[in-house]
């Protein structure tokens, strides 16, 4: 990892452990769980704030005023909206994203889960992923939660990552084993 990312990573992982502590503390997770979702989602849907988060042409109060609407708009808790707003004040809400998945990992935890990235050339249908869950949970032990991503660049098949595990079974990696193979021969 390089310095920066790691500078970046240590960033969110003091406010995300500061937040679950305190959501904690009070007896909030699911709503922090909630909040989180919520957040990720608009992360997920809008280049604007994930530009404005990360640009420093805005200032601290631009960050500070749209992150308070946003807040409000979404409906968030008070403590992970006031977490949002001291994050704008010290410039940090660039390291948003990692305290997002930051917190999901620890939720997680909590609850007795993993998390199971997913990604596959289609959407999967709902008893695609009811299976897909329930193979990896008797893999791992663990309830899982899928976090699925459509990526049509795979052709076809599933990459599945669980922690540090990752299986790539997609049709772009066989191709791409044979393309390896036939030049190693030729």
């Amino acid at each position: 990892m390089s310095e920066p990312a790691s500078i970046s990573a240590g960033i969110a992982e003091r406010y995300a452990t500061a937040v679950f502590e305190l959501a904690r503390e009070d007896g909030a997770l699911p709503s922090l769980e909630k909040d989180v979702e919520a957040l990720e989602g608009a992360l997920d849907a809008s280049a604007d704030l994930r530009t404005m988060i990360a640009s420093p042409l805005f200032s601290r109060s631009e960050q500070g005023a749209a992150i308070a609407a946003l807040a409000d708009q979404m409906g968030l808790t008070q403590l992970l909206a006031h977490t949002l707003s001291l994050m704008a004040s010290k410039r940090r809400l660039f390291v948003l994203p990692q305290m997002v998945s930051q917190l999901e990992a620890m939720i997680a935890e909590e609850k007795g889960e993993m998390t199971a990235e997913v990604k596959s050339a289609k959407a999967l249908t709902k008893a695609q992923a009811e299976k897909l869950a329930a193979t990896i949970k008797a893999s791992v032990g663990k309830d899982v939660k899928l976090k699925t991503a459509v990526e049509p660049a795979l052709i076809g098949g599933l990459v599945v990552k669980v922690g540090s595990k990752m299986i790539d079974n997609s049709i772009r990696s066989k191709l791409d084993a044979l393309k390896n193979s036939m030049k190693e021969v030729g």
